[in-house]
């Protein structure tokens, strides 16, 4: 009976080990597989980035960056649609499929992104 009740309390432990080591892995993945950790760097560190609605933070890619004073995304990504950050309060951004027929487009030239 004793023998029982210490493999039982084993096989708990080892199960417990099992499940929080399994735990760590999935928020490494998540954390490290993903932007995820970029991008909250940046959205701490430059108030005025945002994440633009279509997106998330979990798979925004900012892919060009701006190189003066401020560091905030000029073009971005995600799984589904290309982003241009345009500096005006209206629209603060265009963004256009990834699957888009421009002619020409080249995903870093906003002037190249046709109009649907």
């Amino acid at each position: 009976m004793r023998l029982m009740t210490r493999l039982n309390m084993l096989l708990a432990f080892a199960k417990r080990r099992l499940f929080l080591g399994l735990t760590a892995l999935l928020l490494a993945l998540a954390m490290f597989a993903t932007p995820l950790v970029s991008n909250a760097v940046m959205l701490l560190m430059e108030r005025s980035n945002f994440i633009p609605a279509q997106s998330s933070i979990w798979t925004f890619e900012p892919y060009e960056i701006n190189q003066g004073s401020s560091s905030y995304w000029l073009y971005g990504e995600d799984r589904v649609n290309y982003y241009s950050f345009t500096y005006t309060p209206e629209t603060a951004y265009r963004l256009i499929a990834k699957n888009n027929q421009c002619a020409g487009f080249d995903k870093r030239d906003v002037r190249t992104w046709c109009t649907p």
